[in-house]
C-alpha cells in the first residue's frame, strides 16, 4: 500500500480560500547505533510525498484530522496509516500556522513520540526512510522548523523529568541511561556525576538483577511508576 506524508494538500483539496484546513503530523524520536560504532543517535522516520506541492520530497508523517476524531486519536491514527508505528509515548507539541506555509490555508497540530528500539518493527513501509535527526535533508512545508522545536523540546525536558524513559527499555544499567542523555544532548557527561544526580533523583529503582559480560557486572534499574513521564499540566488528556 504506498503510503502518503502529512500536510497532504493535493490540488483542490482546499480549494474554497475561505477553507482552514486542519493536519496533524508527528515527530517521532528513536535511538540508533551507528554501524561499526559506539556511538548512539536520534533518529526520527520520515515519509517521501508522492503529489504535489512538494512531490519527492521527504516530510513529517500525518494526515487530516477526520471531523469526528480528537487530537490524540488522529495523531496514533495518521501514524499507524503511514509508517506503521505505534510510539509508547506521545505529547501534543505545538501548532504551526503561518499563513503562507502551504499553497491553501492549513494549520498544523504537530505531536512529538518516543519509540523504544522493541517498538520498531522490521517490515519495510513503503516511502517511509529512517534520518538522523541533526542532519536532515531540506523537508517539505516548514517541517525542517518544526523537527528543531521538537528536538529542542526534548533536550530542555530530558533536564527536569523521566522522558529519557520513553526510549529505554524496562530495565536498564546507570551507563544506558546515560547513553540516552548523551545521544538527547550531543554532548559527553561525566560518569560519576551522572551516577549521583539520578540515584538523589527519586526516579529510579534498583533492581536485585544485573547485566552480565566482558566487563564487571552491571546493576539493573527500572523506573518509579508512580513518577510521571513528563508533566503534562492541568489539562485534560481529551484535546
Amino acid at each position: 500500500m504506498t503510503r502518503t506524508a502529512s500536510d497532504t494538500h493535493s490540488p483542490g483539496a482546499a480549494a474554497d480560500t475561505d477553507t482552514i484546513r486542519v493536519a496533524v503530523s508527528t515527530v517521532i524520536f528513536t535511538l540508533r547505533r551507528l554501524p561499526g560504532s559506539d556511538a548512539v543517535q536520534v533518529v526520527l522516520p520520515l515519509v517521501r510525498r508522492t503529489r504535489d506541492p512538494h512531490e519527492g520530497q521527504w516530510a513529517l508523517p500525518g494526515g487530516w484530522l477526520d471531523v469526528t476524531e480528537g487530537l490524540d486519536a488522529a495523531a496514533s491514527r495518521t501514524l499507524a496509516e503511514t509508517t506503521g508505528l505505534a510510539p509508547s509515548y506521545l505529547e501534543q507539541l505545538y501548532a504551526f500556522g503561518a499563513v503562507d506555509r502551504s499553497p491553501t490555508r492549513v494549520v498544523s497540530i504537530v505531536y512529538w513520540a518516543l519509540l523504544r528500539a522493541d517498538e520498531i518493527t522490521d517490515a519495510t513501509v513503503e516511502n517511509v526512510q529512517w534520518f538522523d535527526a541533526a542532519a536532515l535533508p531540506e523537508l517539505a512545508f516548514d517541517h525542517n522548523e518544526i523537527v528543531d522545536y521538537a528536538l529542542w523540546r526534548l533536550r530542555n525536558k530530558v533536564g527536569y523529568s523521566r522522558i529519557a524513559h520513553g526510549l529505554l527499555a524496562d530495565e536498564f544499567t546507570l551507563a544506558d541511561l546515560r547513553e540516552v542523555y548523551e545521544a538527547i544532548l550531543a554532548r559527553r557527561l561525566d560518569p560519576a556525576n551522572f551516577r549521583r544526580q539520578v540515584e538523589n533523583s527519586g526516579t529510579l529503582i534498583p533492581t536485585d538483577r544485573f547485566r552480565t559480560g566482558s566487563h564487571r557486572p552491571a546493576r539493573l534499574y527500572r523506573y518509579n511508576q508512580d513518577v510521571e513521564l513528563a508533566d503534562r499540566g492541568p489539562l485534560d488528556a481529551r484535546h
